[in-house]
């Protein structure tokens, strides 16, 4: 089991590796100069300069790509020469030197993403920190929402196959699997957020904290989560009850499934001790790239509730080109799916052992 976790966790480097390159060259390949987005289009040619040898876009791209893999390593080289784009700065890096070789230092420190552009230079890695948290739990209660109702109606579809119910079950579930996310959110804000606005007390648009009504302090706002999460939770919801249902249908069918029944176990028992845990391996792999593409993909829907995540940053980034948040919003979705899939071969790896072994 170790040889496997360590052999995942080395491909997860590789991968993580090539993502940060992809990243790095897609966006310096773009048209405009970096430091003039970062100042605007009055300022003199003197502060452009001073911009481009501050954060180094007066190298070539070569020397970039090294400086941005050097910032992003745990385990980086700095100059000792103050005017270097590699000096170790306290407001840019926090920092321990572990040893120094003749002019250059090498530390151990946090990743650095760099500063924003049109955000008074406020850090990425601060960005981020203020709306990861808000899409992390956004995407948690919407796979909640999806494993718990999901893995039910996927139990009473197989249970009942060919029935009514289990055909009014799937017809539902393919519409949600086919409505895209965008085209829910609207439907739901309008729906829930105004037409019915007396009844359900659902605002169209909030976040998970809100300024109370003298603006002094924020809100735990509840109620604002509810619209947000049920949207982004239909599809994976859809996708749960389809696999559920054909992973247990393959199951019932199996040798030790006849020989529990042969021994007079209930349906009941049958289900909860032999069959649910097989059955719900296909569930656990599909709803963990579910989960890692719901912290990236909750763009749509966090832009119409006005959900102050990471999916509205990044559009907000994009609105006006502020490229450090991209890319460094882009690296740790990627980041996240990685792990997550780290995660989930492991806990694939547990419920059938015979996969460490291959």
């Amino acid at each position: 089991m170790l040889s496997y976790i360590l052999n995942k966790i080395g491909y997860a480097i590789l991968t993580l590796f090539g993502v940060t390159t992809v990243i790095f060259f897609l966006f310096n390949v773009l048209p405009g100069d970096p430091a003039q987005m970062m100042l605007g289009q009055n300022e003199s040619e003197e502060q452009l300069q001073a911009v481009r040898a501050k954060y180094g876009f007066d190298q070539p791209i070569s020397t970039q790509y090294f400086y941005y893999l050097n910032d992003l390593s745990p385990i980086s080289f700095h100059s000792t020469q103050k005017e270097d784009y590699t000096y170790l700065a306290e407001e840019k890096y926090h920092a321990a030197v572990l040893f120094s070789l003749n002019e250059t230092d090498v530390a151990l420190k946090t990743p650095y993403l760099r500063e924003s552009f049109q955000k008074n230079g406020q850090k990425v890695s601060s960005v981020i920190a203020e709306t990861l948290p808000n899409t992390f739990v956004l995407a948690v209660s919407a796979i909640v929402i999806a494993l718990l109702i999901g893995i039910f109606f996927g139990i009473i579809s197989a249970l009942k196959k060919d029935s009514a119910l289990d055909k009014t079950i799937q017809v539902l579930s393919t519409l949600g699997m086919s409505v895209p996310s965008f085209f829910s959110a609207i439907l739901f804000a309008w729906l829930f957020g105004y037409v019915l606005h007396e009844y359900t007390h659902l605002n169209i648009t909030g976040s998970l904290y809100e300024l109370d009504d003298f603006g002094e302090q924020n809100q735990l706002q509840f109620k604002n989560l509810i619209l947000p999460a049920l949207v982004l939770g239909i599809r994976p919801l859809a996708v749960v009850i389809q696999l559920m249902r054909n992973s247990l249908l393959e199951v019932l069918q199996q040798d030790y499934i006849r020989t529990a029944r042969a021994k007079g176990l209930s349906s009941a028992q049958i289900i909860r001790k032999h069959a649910l845990k097989n059955a719900l391996n296909p569930v656990v792999t599909a709803i963990s790239g579910w989960f890692a593409s719901m912290l990236a993909g909750a763009v749509f829907v966090e832009y119409i509730f006005g959900w102050n995540g990471l999916g509205k940053e990044i559009v907000d980034a994009l609105n006006t080109l502020d490229l450090p948040i991209i890319m460094g919003a882009v690296l740790i979705i990627a980041l996240m799916f990685i792990l997550i899939n780290i995660f989930v071969d492991i806990i694939y790896g547990w419920l059938d052992p015979k996969i460490t072994n291959t």
